[in-house]
């Protein structure tokens, strides 16, 4: 059964044109921090990040995701200054070598302000734009695509915050009234983009009900994105602690996100879940 999609209004970021419904795109994650869940410490450096971000455009990325503070359950907040230069650097870096789109994974307006100004092109804040109460306008002036995504409380509190009355009805309205925020600041309905927070909040549980309802949150008619990546639902389904060893956990959510009408999906293995957006696509979308 093919899942059905509403036409989106089209991104086009630098030379590259996002036709969601199209296909799934694909969202390379690249950490500049030294205590990510999965990969912390592996691309703290600049040489080590640039490598890797090359290893993940020629994977076939379609966009790269920076980000220089870690949101994983109990991550500690680092400063404004030290999320400024662990992802600067990277960006214009990156920018010099390829017109890749690059999203900046931060809560704080300063940084998205300076990290466009960098050469990155899109906004992906994983407080839906709650945490700094400068993000829509500075968002709105810089005239980006910006990504909001649903958190309940911090990283240090939100694994304590998984009551919910309906855990797609209540994820669903609070993106609606960030979205009507979002709009009100002066950011273009067609630059928005939604993303559900698997794993933020949400118990082992919740983002299985997540994956299996999401048709219920594309109906909301923003492109949506999915982070499953690796994440410890899918650990804690394989019984496996090391998270680089859930990549085909990670392909079987991936594809369970494309069958619910998944636009974006962000992931660590861009190499083989190319291959899976490939085939679940032609499956599913066509």
């Amino acid at each position: 059964m093919s899942t059905t999609i509403s036409p989106l209004p089209a991104w086009k970021i630098r030379t590259h044109h996002f036709n969601w419904g199209g296909r799934t795109y694909l969202m390379g994650v690249l950490n500049v921090t030294p205590d990510s869940f999965s990969d912390g410490g592996l691309f703290n450096n600049l040489e080590a990040a640039i490598v890797h971000a090359r290893h993940l455009v020629a994977a076939g990325a379609d966009i790269l995701d920076i980000g220089g503070q870690s949101t994983r359950p109990h991550a500690v907040e680092i400063s404004l200054e030290e999320e400024l230069e662990r992802v600067l650097p990277i960006i214009q870096a990156v920018r010099q070598e390829t017109d890749i789109p690059i999203s900046i994974d931060t809560t704080r307006a300063a940084v998205a302000h300076a990290a466009i100004a960098a050469g990155a092109d899109i906004v992906n804040d994983i407080s839906g734009a709650t945490y700094d109460a400068k993000m829509l306008p500075t968002v709105a002036a810089l005239a980006v695509p910006l990504i909001l995504m649903h958190l309940r409380g911090t990283p240090q509190t939100m694994q304590q915050l998984t009551d919910y009355d309906d855990v797609i009805s209540d994820i669903g309205t609070f993106l609606q009234t960030r979205l009507d925020a979002a709009i009100a600041c002066g950011i273009d309905r067609s630059r928005l983009a939604i993303d559900p927070g698997i794993g933020f909040a949400k118990t082992y549980a919740q983002n299985l009900e997540i994956l299996r309802r999401l048709p219920a949150l594309r109906t909301l008619g923003y492109p949506l994105l999915v982070g499953a990546s690796r994440k410890s639902f899918i650990g804690h389904l394989l019984n496996q602690p090391d998270p680089k060893e859930r990549v085909w956990g990670t392909a079987a959510a991936c594809c369970a996100a494309i069958v619910g009408g998944a636009d974006l999906l962000r992931v660590h293995d861009v190499r083989e879940l190319k291959d899976v957006c490939c085939v679940a696509d032609a499956v599913f979308r066509l």
